[in-house]
């Protein structure tokens, strides 16, 4: 009894399997559903062509602009994503695939997919406010996020540095956004800050004289600002100076580390000492009662 039954549900499958494809309804059924598939594989090459052009000829316009780089790869980026969307949901509409209730799974997947990425989505929106508001710009000699470096990319999620020492650094933008930003860049002028120790025994306006002659000796440095070279403080072993020229940004570590060697070779030619930390020491003999 028990293996009668399943012989009987197979035939009566297979008799339904034939009776179906034998009056022919089974081509009814089928074409509609080839016919839009085939309309909605159209729709996604057609759409993907069309946003691929359309993106193509923004990203012309902007480049003849002069966008910002970053800026102009994001908003790219963001516009194709949407309109490639867009033709997505039209496609599978086409195919009967009820869209509100996609576009509602969606929501919901979306906002577990926000939940467990919330570390991302921080890099993203530092992404965002630091392509938006730029605080600095591609070529930019920058510290930031614990490092400093020249900016070569800015992507949404994170940024790309090249140290002074030619290391490729990635940092998360939220560490960039989220704290100090220097821009050594920013200003096309910097002031080169030295400190100049000399004894107390050596003659502080000889000093100051030849530390002036150095300084109108530099081409490099400018002449407005005027440089100042002044007494700072009086240490426990050296008089110091301060010697503050400006110079032109890219002219900033030749001048320092040049003023700092020419400024030596002068002291040493005339007879002006540099000295170093020294301390007396005192010793006394007690005598034995």
């Amino acid at each position: 009894m028990s293996e009668e039954a399943p012989n009987e549900a197979k035939a009566s499958i297979v008799d339904q399997a034939q009776e179906f494809f034998a009056d022919g309804s089974w081509i009814e059924a089928i074409i509609p559903f080839l016919t839009n598939l085939a309309i909605a594989f159209a729709i996604y090459l057609i759409g993907f062509w069309i946003i691929a052009r359309i993106v193509s000829l923004i990203d012309k316009a902007m480049s003849m602009r002069n966008f910002d780089e970053a800026l102009q790869g994001f908003l790219l980026a963001i516009l194709g994503t949407a309109l490639k969307f867009v033709v997505v949901l039209a496609a599978i509409d086409m195919l009967g695939v009820p869209t509100t209730s996609l576009l509602a799974v969606l929501g919901a997947a979306g906002l577990a997919i926000g939940l467990a990425l919330k570390d991302s989505l921080s890099n993203f929106a530092a992404g965002v406010m630091l392509i938006v508001f730029k605080p600095f710009k591609i070529g930019d000699f920058v510290e930031a996020g614990g490092t400093a470096g020249i900016v070569e990319k800015i992507t949404v999620f994170n940024s790309i540095f090249r140290s002074p020492d030619n290391k490729e650094i990635i940092i998360p933008n939220s560490q960039i956004y989220g704290g100090t930003i220097t821009n050594y860049s920013a200003k096309p002028t910097r002031r080169v800050d030295l400190v100049i120790g000399i004894s107390y025994d050596d003659d502080m306006k000889k000093a100051r004289d030849l530390m002036q002659q150095v300084v109108d000796a530099d081409e490099r440095i400018l002449k407005d600002p005027e440089t100042v070279i002044a007494v700072n403080e009086l240490a426990d072993s050296s008089v110091n100076f301060v010697v503050r020229p400006w110079v032109n940004s890219a002219d900033y570590w030749g001048v320092k580390w040049d003023l700092t060697e020419k400024i030596k070779e002068t002291f040493d030619s005339n007879g002006i000492t540099i000295p170093y930390p020294q301390q007396d020491v005192y010793m006394h003999q007690v005598e034995k009662a």
